[in-house]
């Protein structure tokens, strides 16, 4: 019969040479806040061809930035591929529709021929980045739907997405998954 000190014996050795396996393999605790900054999409875009428009530009951006979570627009350094191209133009303001892709590439024109008639450039900045996030046009619409354009008058000089227009963003940007969600890619020219 088998003395019960081989059986305790064997018993520890097995043990400890589990204990190190074992938190080998165990799965660290997960960090809510670096899931949270995995999930944000970020998109570059280049501005250097928009001489003129870099102050609504920079306003438009920080309008976007700071009112949707999981998704940044960041300048392009010089000489790196930027998802989004802004061009100034002597047309009316246009861009494609998005939601654009990290990889993929959309095209926002800025016109002048909008501000000639009197609209607001940061408003129109902002708007254009809105068809690269995803969002169409909502015309007619009043000054408070930034999607409205200039359906909603020279008056208005409303820069900040509502709280539909940033659901809307925040839906295709979820779980930083914009990859899956198709673009659009159709042009939408903002004439009036």
């Amino acid at each position: 019969m088998l003395d019960s000190r081989w059986f305790k014996a064997a018993g520890i050795a097995v043990a400890l040479t589990l204990a190190p396996a074992t938190a080998a393999h165990a799965a660290p605790a997960p960090d809510p806040a670096a899931e949270s900054a995995a999930a944000v999409v970020t998109l570059r875009y280049d501005d250097s061809r928009a001489a003129g428009w870099e102050a609504a530009i920079a306003a438009g951006v920080a309008s976007w930035n700071g009112h949707v979570g999981n998704v940044k627009l960041v300048e392009a350094a010089p000489g790196t591929r930027a998802e989004i191209q802004i061009v100034a133009t002597s047309g009316w303001p246009q861009a494609t529709l998005g939601p654009v892709r990290p990889g993929g590439q959309a095209r926002v024109e800025l016109g002048s021929q909008a501000v000639t008639q009197g609209h607001d450039k940061t408003r129109i900045a902002a708007h254009e980045l809105g068809h690269s996030l995803g969002l169409p046009d909502t015309k007619p619409g009043p000054c408070s739907q930034l999607m409205s354009g200039s359906s909603a008058g020279t008056s208005c000089k409303n820069a900040v997405p509502n709280a539909a227009e940033r659901s809307r963003v925040e839906s295709a940007y979820a779980g930083g998954l914009a990859s899956l969600v198709p673009a659009d890619g159709r042009i939408l020219v903002d004439a009036p």
